[in-house]
């Protein structure tokens, strides 16, 4: 469960961090040009490249602490019915 759930989150990191970074930068201007104002570089510029790169480790970790308590309870229930409740 935990592999499973571990995998998903590098894919998720790996797809979700670029994204996210692309997103912000054509979103945010957006906003700005929407009510009439430029956007200063301190509201574009959030991000280090090392918290860049923390962000995506973070969240395979959240998705692991996420999936503590469905992995405890497969491990504490027979394999039958852990396999008929997946």
């Amino acid at each position: 469960m935990l592999a499973s759930v571990g995998a998903l989150g590098v894919a998720g990191a790996l797809l979700g961090v670029p994204a996210g970074y692309v997103l912000h930068g054509l979103v945010v201007p957006a906003m700005g040009r929407a009510v009439g104002t430029g956007m200063p570089a301190a509201v574009l510029d959030v991000y280090t490249p090392v918290e860049l790169l923390l962000l995506g480790p973070g969240g395979v970790v959240l998705a692991l602490l996420g999936a503590l308590v469905p992995a405890g309870w497969a491990a504490g229930t027979r394999a039958a019915t852990a396999l008929r409740t997946e």
